[in-house]
């Protein structure tokens, strides 16, 4: 674990914004962004009042005190510049709006980890917006409905990380719903270590994921998905149009598993974003293989100093209760 995590500074991160932004403004202020658990996220104000946002992948921004990560894995690690770039450069075919890349830093000159700098959008999260003005968001759910039938419509032979498949690679496994089981198998595992509750109903949870795999039916094809598309992860321009964030998950993979995280975070906003000719079978898997998700992964990090522990245990609550509503039916 990083034994003390400290923000970095103004100076720290100037000679990035001078170099990203041009020598002619001055860095003015610093502010490191709430919520990011694998990046640091900053908004930089700079000495005319413009601002944008500074990414910083290094070890003491990320809460999750990973082991390097095994990109053809599509549910390892997801964080990093290259996965940033890939998926940044496949949204952006695909006309799908995500924070304009200003500036790439791989060469660690201007920091000692990878960087980059994009635009910063000032219209808050979608998440926000539902919450304080829900008749507000009418049209940003439409536009995000839209977003997503693109990324549906853009499939590929293989599935994996997007960085993975669109350099010509593959990722480790037979298919998607073969992954996602063995890693749910290996989430209740490791939940029930560390949750009691868990460990009592282990070996049904087990047979429950066996039972639900083996109905699902073969597929041949994979589509974009972003993989944790919750209303944080999008943003609005000063038109109102969402802006995908947290994009270097992308991959190619099922919608469905896409659609079970989807109905999880919006809630009742779901049925803007409903499509009907999702495969109910394979959802009915993936919905309980993300709530072991769910439950395995806060629980990790919080054995970590992840700085606000309460909202993360009440995501592995949540959770909990509705993996074992699986295993009551």
């Amino acid at each position: 674990m990083t034994p003390a995590r400290t923000p970095l500074t103004r100076d720290e991160l100037a000679p990035l914004a001078r170099e990203a932004l041009g020598p002619t403004r001055r860095l003015d202020t610093v502010t490191r962004l709430r919520g990011g658990s694998k990046k640091g996220v900053y908004r930089l104000t700079l000495d005319d009042a413009s601002t944008a946002i500074a990414y910083v992948w290094s070890p003491d921004e990320d809460y999750w005190d990973a082991p390097p990560a095994d990109p053809r894995d599509p549910f390892s690690h997801a964080s990093g510049l290259d996965l940033f770039t890939a998926s940044h450069d496949r949204l952006t075919a695909l006309g799908i709006r995500t924070p304009s890349l200003l500036f790439a830093d791989p060469t660690h000159r201007h920091l000692p980890a990878d960087a980059a700098i994009v635009e910063d959008l000032a219209g808050g999260t979608l998440e926000e917006l539902l919450r304080r003005h829900p008749h507000a968001a009418t049209g940003p759910l439409k536009d995000l409905a839209a977003d997503l039938t693109a990324m549906r419509a853009h499939t590929a032979p293989r599935f994996g990380k997007v960085a993975v498949v669109d350099d010509g690679g593959s990722a480790h496994g037979t298919s998607c719903e073969a992954v996602v089981r063995d890693r749910a198998l290996r989430d209740t595992e490791e939940a029930a270590a560390r949750e009691p509750r868990v460990a009592a109903v282990r070996d049904r949870l087990g047979h429950r994921l066996h039972e639900l795999f083996s109905a699902v039916r073969p597929r041949a094809r994979h589509t974009v998905v972003h993989g944790e598309l919750g209303p944080d992860h999008v943003l609005l321009d000063a038109d109102g149009r969402p802006a995908l964030i947290d994009i270097e998950g992308l991959m190619y993979f099922d919608a469905e598993w896409e659609h079970a995280f989807l109905r999880l975070r919006f809630g009742p906003h779901y049925e803007a974003l409903r499509t009907d000719d999702l495969d109910e079978d394979r959802l009915r898997l993936y919905c309980l293989a993300l709530h072991l998700s769910l439950v395995a992964g806060p629980l990790r990090l919080l054995d970590g100093d992840y700085p606000e522990p309460g909202p993360m245990r009440g995501i592995v609550e949540h959770n909990l209760e509705r993996a074992l509503e699986f295993v009551r039916r």
